[in-house]
């Protein structure tokens, strides 16, 4: 199976899986930063089988000093999770409203928990939509899963190590967040604008566009372009690192399976005003 095959999955080849005697769990992770909540979409139809899980509350922690999107509480984690019917070694894919963002964090959280076997529907719910493929309005009831969540399957970084890792040589620390943002002119979320001290800006819709990515060359071109070569410590933040997991995603396409995620990001680093902020700068290196 390429790796491509083993992280992302099309529409039509997800139909035809659900139509086995022993499909894989669909995960509705629908999701938007500022809202409505992403479970009336879900309410308003869904995948066949998917069971909605809700991103702020079930697979991140509280917000608080370690950010807006923390790591979630391993027991509470693996409560959800089988609450939504995950199973130990058995085969997850999860969507999001087509963006990618959520959907990635989702991946990412239940590799980081030790669960291997998860997929992204490559391009969301509109892409199966525009598959004319069938969207269902009832409630599902699964049945409870087993899956055991056993932290710390894929890299994170906490702030002091982000710090490191950014003048770090060779090593690159990736800001996906949009260039005005990256360089101090616009903050619309956090109550500080800036970066982080030596890490390199490489926007979101530069290497994912509505939430389908490139062909792994073009995916390496790219990240080489902002210093990410085959040997070099890698790993990327975002506000609050959800659009940084789609940069893991994006790297582990890339052929980049160490990368770290900054788990609590920008929204972390500015809630301790000891951590210094750098604006200015340009893309890349």
């Amino acid at each position: 199976m390429s790796a491509t095959a083993d992280l992302l999955v099309e529409p039509d080849r997800l139909a035809a899986e659900l139509d086995h005697a022993d499909p894989p769990t669909l995960l509705d992770v629908r999701w938007r930063l500022t809202g409505p909540p992403g479970r009336d979409d879900h309410t308003a139809g869904h995948l066949p089988g998917a069971v909605f899980v809700d991103l702020d509350t079930e697979l991140c922690g509280p917000p608080g000093a370690a950010g807006r999107h923390p790591l979630p509480d391993p027991a509470a984690l693996q409560a959800a999770l089988r609450a939504a019917g995950v199973r130990a070694g058995h085969p997850v894919v999860v969507y999001d409203g087509g963006d990618g963002m959520s959907a990635a964090r989702a991946w990412w959280t239940l590799r980081w928990a030790g669960h291997r076997q998860v997929r992204v529907l490559h391009g969301g719910f509109p892409a199966w939509t525009a598959a004319g493929l069938p969207v269902d309005t009832s409630v599902p009831a699964p049945v409870p899963g087993d899956v055991t969540v056993t932290p710390g399957a894929l890299p994170v970084l906490d702030a002091a190590q982000a710090a490191r890792l950014a003048v770090a040589e060779p090593g690159v620390l990736i800001d996906v967040r949009a260039a005005p943002r990256y360089r101090g002119e616009h903050e619309p979320v956090d109550p500080v604008a800036g970066h982080v001290p030596g890490a390199v800006n490489l926007p979101a819709p530069e290497y994912v566009t509505q939430g389908r990515f490139p062909a792994a060359e073009a995916l390496r071109e790219r990240f080489a372009a902002a210093g990410v070569d085959a040997d070099a410590p890698v790993g990327a933040y975002c506000g609050s690192g959800v659009t940084a997991a789609q940069a893991v995603l994006a790297l582990h396409l890339a052929g980049r399976p160490d990368a770290a995620l900054y788990v609590g990001s920008w929204s972390e680093w500015v809630a301790d005003p000891d951590r210094p902020v750098a604006t200015g700068g340009t893309s890349g290196r």
